[in-house]
């Protein structure tokens, strides 16, 4: 395998972890007040918009050359970062 593959797949396995907690948060958020049910969806939606880029910018490395996929890099790299943030964030707050 190389070094591309092991990124895509570290990178894979990273999304999939951030999607069952994102969906714990949803319960979560499902299961709170009327009012914080508002503010909690809102940042549900930002975390999954923001998980939509980064799965997107996980697509476009997929598909990139094997010379390609280092100039790719940084932009994953920068989706992950404030993926991990907003989900940090988030947690903090339910």
């Amino acid at each position: 395998m190389n070094k591309k593959d092991q990124y895509v797949q570290i990178m894979q396995a990273k999304l999939d972890e951030w999607s069952a907690e994102v969906d714990v948060l949803s319960t979560r958020a499902s299961q709170v007040t009327a009012g914080l049910r508002t503010e909690y969806g809102d940042h549900i939606d930002s975390l999954q918009a923001k998980q939509l880029v980064a799965r997107q910018k996980l697509g476009e490395l997929q598909k990139s050359g094997a010379d390609a996929w280092e100039d790719l890099k940084g932009g994953i790299e920068s989706a992950w970062k404030a993926m991990g943030e907003a989900l940090d964030s988030a947690r903090s707050r339910f």
